[in-house]
């Protein structure tokens, strides 16, 4: 793929180039606040204490399910951390994404329970495509941020996200396990945290 669009040079996707984002499958995702700059709160005492943006990212990401009823989408554990935001996200099966895939068994991802892809080899395999982006994972996020975006502006005009995010296709059951488990730890950690600043 060229590394220029009208001649000027863009960021590679951090995509699995080989993962259709919206296959039924469970989804650890990480989005960050421009600069890190902490506008969803502190961490006083081991815990998360959120500010009135922190509760409109908490309420706006537990709407996601009802404004998208026809992707089938579960939430699991989430956070909102002072600088960004943990969830994992579950997009069960659905209208958009019967995967009848003919696929490698290297290529398949093992899903915990609800979320494990199934496919049945009538139709041809379709990769992660560099194009507009609806009924993903992509398109979800998007409509998040942009939730969040609105409203926390009218408290903080400067508001602003990153303008990527980063996600983990969660494989098994121990994975699943292990990112809840980080999640639910991540204001006891904060200190040690990557993205603390």
């Amino acid at each position: 793929m060229s590394d220029k669009i009208q001649d000027i040079y863009r960021i590679p996707s951090t995509r699995a180039e080989w993962w259709n984002y919206g296959w039924n499958a469970a989804y650890f995702v990480t989005i960050c606040i421009q600069n890190r700059k902490c506008y969803f709160g502190d961490i006083i005492d081991g815990q998360m204490k959120c500010s009135d943006i922190g509760i409109i990212a908490k309420q706006e990401w537990l709407k996601t399910p009802a404004i998208r009823t026809d992707m089938n989408i579960k939430l699991d554990e989430f956070i909102a951390m002072p600088n960004h935001f943990h969830g994992i996200i579950i997009i069960g099966e659905n209208q958009y994404n019967k995967r009848n895939a003919a696929i490698n068994d290297d290529d398949d991802v093992e899903t915990p329970c609800i979320a494990s892809p199934q496919p049945t080899n009538t139709q041809p395999y379709t990769k992660n495509k560099f194009a507009p982006q609806s009924k993903n994972l992509a398109s979800i996020i998007r409509g998040f941020k942009s939730a969040v975006t609105i409203q926390a502006r009218l408290i903080h005009a400067e508001f602003a996200w990153q303008s990527r995010f980063h996600d983990h296709i969660i494989r098994n059951e121990e994975s699943f396990q292990r990112i809840s488990e980080y999640i639910r730890n991540n204001p006891a950690n904060w200190q040690t945290d990557q993205l603390h600043q």
